[in-house]
Order: structure tokens, then sequence, then C-alpha cells
């Protein structure tokens, strides 16, 4: 595809780097992860990955989140805003929200099922009602499971500040996977 002759070609040229702007991401082996995900029933699992036992995925460790707790049916997540999470405008891009409220509304069906099924969500719908910025301080996102059924689990996410004040909220159906 050729650019029209109007087009002004880019002319930014990206400053050098500031350390205080750079950010080093590291993270174990999924695959040993996801092993040790198929080897126990999925509350003891999320339970291992809140307490430390398990390495987190990747996408947890990409974005700076970590997983606060688990009980069966409900997971909660926690985020600190930082400049990396932004958009063009400003604020936390709503990717970030999208991927916390997955990962919690995920999270939750896991802890409710027994070692050797898996899930995978089927849809998600977000709800974005704030923004979210650094001033907004640390955030969680709490998953709870509405619905289980053989095929098919119900769950619900909210992302909320630390006064309580809802973000956003999501639901997603998750498939479940049977060994």
């Amino acid at each position: 595809m050729s650019e029209s002759p109007d087009a002004m070609p880019n002319t930014h040229t990206p400053p050098a780097p500031d350390p205080a702007r750079m950010r080093v991401v590291s993270w174990d082996d999924p695959e040993a992860t996801a092993t040790m995900a198929g080897e126990r029933d999925g509350l003891e699992f999320i339970q291992a990955l809140a307490a430390g036992d398990v390495p987190p995925p990747p996408i947890v460790q990409l974005i700076g989140a970590r997983l606060e707790s688990a009980v069966q049916g409900e997971v909660v997540f926690a985020l600190e805003p930082a400049e990396f999470h932004y958009n063009p405008i400003g604020s936390v891009h709503g990717g970030i929200y999208a991927t916390l409220l997955d990962s919690a509304a995920g999270c939750a069906v896991h802890t409710m099922l027994p070692a050797g099924t898996g899930y995978t969500s089927l849809d998600l719908s977000v709800r974005f009602l704030r923004p979210m910025r650094i001033a907004t301080g640390t955030v969680t996102c709490t998953g709870t499971v509405t619905h289980l059924g053989r095929w098919i689990a119900l769950a619900e996410a909210r992302l909320e500040d630390g006064a309580g004040r809802l973000l956003a909220t999501a639901t997603s159906n998750c498939l479940l996977i049977h060994a």
C-alpha cells in the first residue's frame, strides 16, 4: 500500500532512553507452570500461585500485577498503575483493565475445577466506568464465579480503587475442558 502524496512523513525521533522509564521483564517457563496446573485441583493451584509457591504466568509479570488471594469461587488481583500502562491520552490503557478482569474471572473459575480440568475464555464483556491513572493508587480486581455447569462457567469481575470506587466490570463465559 503506498502513501498518498499529501501524507506527512513521521518525523518523530524518540528521545534517548531515560533509565527511570526503562523496564526489564523476566518470567519463568510457562510450560512448567501449566504442567503444575494440570496436576493439582484448581483451588490448590491458584492458592499456590497466590502464595508464590508456583511461578506466576508471564502476562501477570509483564503488566506487574499480583495475585493476592484465592478461595473457592473467588480470587483477588492487585495492580499499582504505572506509566508503562498508559495509553496516548494519559490514562491506563483499556487492555490492562481487560487483562486484569479476564485474569480474575478465569482464575475464579479455575478455583472450582478438579485436577486435570482446564478452561478457556469464550468471551469477555467489559464495561469501563472510571479512568485509572498513577494517582489512583493500588487497584484490586475481584473475580467471582456465578455459575458452574458441566461445560460452561460464568464469572464476574470488579475492578476497584482503594476507596472502593468501581472502575470497571466484566462478565466472562469460560469453556470447561475435561481431560
